[in-house]
């Protein structure tokens, strides 16, 4: 009975990782697809594609779906057609959400926000009534030089700010300049990683309730679990110790 129940337990497991491989594999090809879409399908000279793909590797997604997301952004294979939509929503505790998906199905992605929403006491809000909370801000991780390197060409390559830790920082830009910081990074020799851009919260609203932050938490991983749905930023901040 319990090597059964032992198996039982290992199959769930697996179960659950695969299908959280399966739709992180789906946005990656997502993203790998809108990036190819923007700026072509050369690697070397669409900086924000090799980007993609090189998330795309460290996850072990198979090349041939790599090549396979690449063509359908250059056109030379059929696919769906893919846009950015962002949605605002209020969440328990009066946290807000803003929600960014890239889809080829607007219907079905908001049918899926919209259920996920519902089961944890969160709304949809109208446009603009979240937003002013946020502000849209570039990051990107640096390392593989000296700290004090990494520093001073963080200032001198046009970010806005940056974090040190001991052996690599996190450069921070406005929005249009992300892409360039990340190329004169690179071309300093640096290894430029993550480079994305993201809502940031203003400031924060400190959730002390163990429920209501709970399920605050569980909502947040729920939305990201969606196929469709590309990053979730918030302002919440839990106050528990």
């Amino acid at each position: 009975m319990s090597g059964h129940s032992k198996w039982s337990t290992i199959k769930r497991q697996k179960g659950a990782a695969d299908a959280k491989r399966s739709v992180n594999f789906t946005k990656l090809a997502t993203l790998i697809t809108v990036a190819a879409r923007e700026s072509g399908g050369d690697a070397e000279a669409n900086f924000k594609l090799r980007l993609a793909v090189a998330k795309a590797r460290e996850a072990n997604m198979p090349k041939d779906n790599i090549d396979r997301a690449i063509k359908r952004g250059t056109g030379e294979v059929a696919g769906a057609a893919f846009e950015k939509i962002i949605y605002e929503a209020y969440a328990p505790g009066g946290v807000a959400l803003m929600i960014e998906c890239n889809t080829d199905n607007k219907n079905r992605a908001l049918a899926n926000m919209k259920a996920v929403l519902n089961k944890y006491n969160a709304k949809l809000a109208e446009a603009g009534s979240v937003a002013y909370l946020f502000r849209e801000r570039g990051s990107m991780l640096v390392s593989g030089q000296s700290i004090e390197k990494i520093e001073d060409s963080i200032i001198e390559s046009g970010a806005d700010d940056y974090e040190l830790s001991d052996d690599s920082a996190i450069a921070f830009t406005q929005p249009k300049d992300t892409m360039s910081v990340a190329k004169t990074l690179e071309s300093r020799g640096f290894t430029v990683a993550d480079v994305e851009l993201r809502f940031e919260p203003i400031s924060t609203v400190a959730i002390s309730e163990a429920k209501t932050a709970q399920t605050l938490s569980t909502l947040i991983d729920k939305l990201e679990d969606l196929d469709d749905v590309t990053s979730v930023a918030t302002n919440f901040e839990s106050a528990l110790d």
